[in-house]
């Protein structure tokens, strides 16, 4: 039986690869593996985790405020109880190796676990490496990564190239272009423009669009799936019942994402690091406006790395409002722009990285 610690936390582009490789680890095993996760208390994979069927245990961690305030000073207290209760739960569960993915949930039992001479393996989805993976990636065994370039950050030796973990399919070739139009009621006369912000939504993406729409006088010249967000879905619903627009699908959520993709001539995308694997699995020309408000703006550089390989465009998030669109439609009339994106990216997809990682594992279980 292999037992398995996986770690990471606060935000989905922490967890979701986390809980890839942990269905890679099932497939593989079954029944002859346990996996345990651990996170932060009262952030999102305390709840995530266990809908999907995986036990959770929660440190009493928390991150570094980067503006003053009083938090931080209870940081020592936190890293403290964290760090005891992660050489505790280490000597309970005995964990054959232990597996990071980032963000400040990790570092106590990855720190302890290589302290007590754990085989630890971290995987860094960024192009810029975060402040918890640089710590304890200078002793893990294994550091799994999506971007060249990330000897700036660890021991060369060590760097293995696996891509993000995704969860799910991120194929269009097994879905009808038909009955995806007809699901966002378009049809096939116009091209069409995905604008996706997150489950939450991205203010400066929704304003991008405001601004389009009342220059438009009621109809789009191209179809657009507009996914608002949930923080702002009553706002943009609102506005749209002012400034009602043909060709324009509106949702806080999108339920049928393989359908969205598989009709998207051009996406415009923040550039989290799994977003940015998603659009590399599915070959679509994009136009990354990275978010500012992200740790060592992680966003623009992971947005940089396609734009160098000729992969994507970008335009800055204080001039998306003003040129987002127009951009956008530029890339649409332009056929030999659109094949060159999407010929490039599709080239740095990797769609076996939850496996390639759950081989890394698997290999320091071994030799344990």
């Amino acid at each position: 039986m292999k037992r398995i610690i996986l770690s990471g936390g606060g935000t989905g582009g922490h967890i979701y690869p986390a809980v890839s490789v942990a269905e890679a680890l099932k497939r593989r095993l079954g029944d002859d593996v346990e996996i345990l996760f651990v996170g932060a208390e009262g952030k999102m994979e305390m709840e995530l985790v266990p809908r999907l069927g995986y036990k959770i245990v929660g440190l009493p961690i928390a991150g570094l405020r980067r503006s003053l305030s009083l938090r931080n000073l209870l940081l020592p207290v936190q890293v403290w109880r964290s760090l005891r209760q992660a050489r505790k739960l280490l000597l309970d569960f005995k964990p054959d190796v232990v597996a990071g993915f980032g963000g400040y949930a990790s570092a106590p039992v990855l720190f302890m676990a290589q302290r007590m001479g754990i085989p630890t393996v971290i995987q860094e989805q960024n192009s810029y490496a975060g402040l918890a993976n640089k710590i304890v990636g200078r002793r893990a065994c294994s550091i799994c990564v999506a971007y060249d370039g990330m000897e700036r950050f660890f021991r060369a030796d060590r760097i293995v190239m696996t891509g993000n973990p995704l969860r799910g399919s991120f194929s269009c070739g097994d879905v009808s272009r038909e009955d995806a139009l007809k699901y966002y009621g378009f049809d096939g006369s116009l091209p069409v423009m995905l604008v996706v912000g997150g489950s939450l939504g991205t203010r400066t993406l929704n304003n991008m669009m405001k601004a389009w729409v009342i220059t438009l006088g009621g109809e789009a010249p191209v179809q657009v799936i507009w996914q608002t967000g949930r923080y702002y879905e009553r706002e943009m619903r609102d506005f749209l019942k002012t400034y009602p627009t043909r060709n324009i699908w509106q949702g806080a959520f999108i339920d049928r994402m393989d359908y969205a993709y598989a009709i998207a001539d051009v996406v415009i995308s923040r550039s989290g690091a799994c977003t940015v694997s998603e659009l590399c699995a599915v070959g679509k020309p994009v136009l990354f406006v990275p978010s500012p408000n992200v740790a060592e703006d992680h966003q623009t550089k992971n947005a940089q790395a396609l734009v160098r390989k000729k992969a994507a465009m970008m335009v800055g998030d204080s001039e998306a409002v003003d040129c987002g669109i127009s951009t956008a439609l530029r890339m649409l009339s332009d056929s030999q722009c659109l094949q060159s994106l999407s010929k490039n990216i599709s080239r740095l997809a990797r769609p076996n990285a939850a496996d390639r990682v759950a081989d890394e594992i698997l290999k320091y279980s071994e030799k344990r």
